[in-house]
């Protein structure tokens, strides 16, 4: 069984999926999500679960630094909150203040692209949001 990372966003969704053992977490895709459709970008994440044998889903909470919950942060509680219902898998918030910050540095510092960068931060985003989960709840994820 895998962990699937989440990256919400207005937009986009980014998408991670852990190794088989929980100690890795790989970029998977990025979701462009349906302006007025939540649907399709339900149906898409269901189809990566079935297919992924998913157990745990981590979706990044974005606080302010001050550790508030604002808008963004709303968004993603209550996506979260559909997603537990809709496939009665353990749903958890992560923490991911400053995750698309330091994917945006890292990819600038692996010299990506401007053009390139746009298209996967979101995907490396949720990878680091992932990761931070696998590294603080070894084996408990699976």
């Amino acid at each position: 069984m895998k962990v699937l990372g989440l990256d919400v966003g207005t937009h986009t969704i980014g998408v991670a999926i852990s190794d088989a053992f929980g100690w890795t977490a790989q970029g998977l895709e990025t979701i462009k999500r349906a302006k007025e459709d939540e649907e399709q970008d339900f149906s898409r994440l269901d189809e990566i679960i079935r297919n992924k044998d998913v157990s745990t889903i981590v979706v990044g909470l974005p606080k302010n630094m001050n550790g508030t919950i604002g808008p963004s942060g709303e968004l993603c509680q209550a996506f979260a909150e559909k997603l537990k219902e809709r496939t009665n898998l353990k749903v958890e918030l992560w923490d991911e203040r400053l995750t698309t910050v330091a994917a945006e540095k890292m990819l600038v510092s692996a010299d990506v692209s401007r053009k390139k960068r746009k298209k996967v931060i979101d995907k490396m985003a949720a990878v680091m949001i992932l990761q931070g989960y696998l590294d603080r709840n070894p084996k408990s994820n699976l």
